[in-house]
């Protein structure tokens, strides 16, 4: 009997939550396209970088990183002393959340605010990244120039700009992680493709499991007090998704540190 293998849709239920939602989709991004060698593999990673930068340049979201994990690190040192805690795992997390505070702390507040604002070079790129094919050569004869360097150059370049970002990925992977990990996945029935649920706090994240091999797909309407899950049946997407009129059997993670 094979066993089930599990989709996640993920639906955040605060503008943080969706933030960081959005940086581990490009910090992913970014790693991927790294790994290309090729002229389109730069312009790429360049593009996604700079993504990164205009999110993390909002104001004081070094601070609110900061806040949140700190919270997290008092939280799980209270349970240092508390019977059936896995110590061994419990002070690894804790040294990994203060590692990572660490970092954060010692980068300058207005790192990215100062990146985009005097390097001209990215300024231009980013003022015509949203232009559809509007950083080309012709419109960027610079950046024409830079990615006909040799590719160790451009390398080099890009990982220089990319490494004050290390701390701001690692702070997100280790907090989406341990969010998704504060709770276990129940097990619940959609009757007639239709689940309604009433939390008895608030939540920051709501994890709907799908099975991969299924034909349909869970569109959340969440708020801070109830949300919905409705499953759409889509078996080719160059046709309209119709609503499921099954009872269709998924998994439910609230989740909340």
């Amino acid at each position: 009997m094979s066993q089930t293998t599990w989709l996640a849709f993920e639906q955040p239920l605060n503008e943080r939550i969706r933030t960081f939602l959005r940086l581990e989709t490009l910090f992913a991004q970014h790693a991927h396209h790294a790994q290309d060698d090729s002229e389109w593999g730069l312009r790429a990673t360049l593009h996604r970088l700079l993504d990164i930068y205009s999110l993390v340049s909002r104001s004081d979201f070094k601070g609110e990183v900061v806040k949140e994990l700190t919270d997290q690190y008092n939280q799980l040192k209270q349970l240092s002393d508390t019977a059936g805690v896995d110590q061994g795992r419990l002070n690894q997390t804790l040294q990994e959340i203060d590692s990572v505070i660490n970092a954060l702390n010692a980068l300058s507040s207005q790192l990215a605010q100062q990146q985009l604002r005097d390097n001209e070079f990215l300024v231009s790129i980013l003022n015509r990244a949203a232009i559809p094919g509007g950083t080309c050569g012709f419109d960027l004869p610079l950046l024409h120039h830079w990615l006909a360097l040799p590719e160790q150059r451009a390398r080099r370049d890009l990982e220089a700009w990319f490494a004050d970002l290390i701390p701001f990925e690692r702070a997100i992977t280790l907090y989406l992680q341990l969010l998704r990990s504060s709770t276990v996945a129940k097990d619940c029935t959609a009757e007639q493709g239709v689940y309604v649920y009433t939390p008895e706090r608030v939540f920051s994240l709501v994890r709907v499991l799908v099975a991969r091999e299924g034909t349909v797909y869970p569109e959340i309407s969440a708020g801070r007090h109830r949300f919905s899950i409705r499953f759409m049946e889509c078996s080719d997407v160059n046709q309209r998704p119709q609503s499921s009129e099954a009872n269709v059997p998924f998994r439910l993670q609230c989740c909340e540190l």
